[in-house]
């Protein structure tokens, strides 16, 4: 009787034990649903949905459209369209598939040539593609330094006879590759951030052109203060590549609108065509044709 009172204590225990184990997987099952839930509740309006992924960014340098559409149950175009309303804000920056927090500038504002080649890739690509159908077999044409115009240079597979002139070494490298157009590599110092040569070298070697199309990257530009960026020499020699340029024709994404650098490169009437993406802000393309500046917008 003694052994079997013992045996029922045991089990008993056990079965409470169990029992107790059991309600404590229901519990997490119950809080791991709750949690889901929140997040939905989080993410059902635009707002919630945007502070989210803006956390998110806080915590990883880049977020994935299909990752955010799985972990909330938001459409992936749905995500898009925050992401693009964010990029607009500019507390994003747009990349293939997904976004990345906006990158850290140093004390200048001036970001690395390898950061930029990183956002709004097909934006780029489109723009790159219209500006390069502005360039005729035979023509004499400028590259400026920067992540659009090296996109132009990347369209030029048709043509066949071109003289190039450039200040940036990564798309004379790019040029060297089709192996027939005549390209000129300014000298002088080289800028690390931009890939590109700049100072009294090159400026002297410039002087020596003009009658050109100029394709001119934009680090910053406004109706107001019109093309700026954060690099003095890149300020002084875009000056002199407009001067001696017989037409000049701005490639830059949307994002470079309503910004100001801390250089004064060139007015707007200065620019005679400006090639960006569709989503330049409201009012600014009619603005621009209405003093008769031409606009392409891909």
């Amino acid at each position: 009787m003694f052994y079997w009172q013992m045996f029922r204590k045991y089990v008993t225990k056990h079965i409470n034990k169990l029992l107790t184990n059991q309600k404590k997987v229901v519990f997490l099952r119950r809080q791991i649903v709750d949690l889901k839930q929140n997040i939905m509740n989080m993410t059902s309006s635009a707002k919630e949905r945007r502070a989210l992924i803006l956390r998110l960014l806080e915590h990883s340098e880049e977020v994935k459209v299909t990752d955010l559409s799985r972990e909330t149950g938001i459409s992936e175009v749905t995500i898009r369209k925050d992401l693009t309303v964010l990029q607009n804000r500019n507390l994003i920056v747009r990349t293939r598939g997904g976004a990345m927090r906006k990158p850290i500038e140093n004390e200048n504002g001036d970001t690395a040539i390898t950061k930029k080649q990183m956002f709004n890739v097909r934006e780029k690509e489109r723009i790159g593609a219209e500006a390069a159908k502005m360039i005729k077999d035979g023509d004499f044409i400028m590259l400026d330094s920067g992540t659009t115009t090296l996109e132009v240079a990347r369209h030029l597979g048709s043509f066949h006879n071109l003289h190039i002139i450039t200040n940036a070494m990564n798309i004379a490298t790019e040029l060297m590759t089709y192996k027939r157009f005549d390209v000129v590599l300014l000298g002088g110092n080289v800028r690390v951030n931009s890939h590109s040569t700049v100072g009294p070298l090159a400026l002297s070697v410039l002087r020596n052109f003009s009658g050109y199309k100029l394709f001119l990257g934009v680090d910053s530009f406004s109706l107001e203060n019109g093309v700026s960026t954060p690099s003095l020499e890149e300020a002084l020699l875009n000056q002199v590549m407009i001067q001696q340029a017989a037409k000049v024709i701005a490639v830059f994404d949307s994002s470079k609108f309503n910004k100001r650098s801390y250089v004064h490169v060139a007015d707007v009437n200065e620019l005679d065509c400006i090639v960006t993406d569709r989503v330049i802000p409201a009012g600014i393309a009619s603005r621009l044709r209405g003093i008769g500046i031409e606009v392409k917008a891909v």
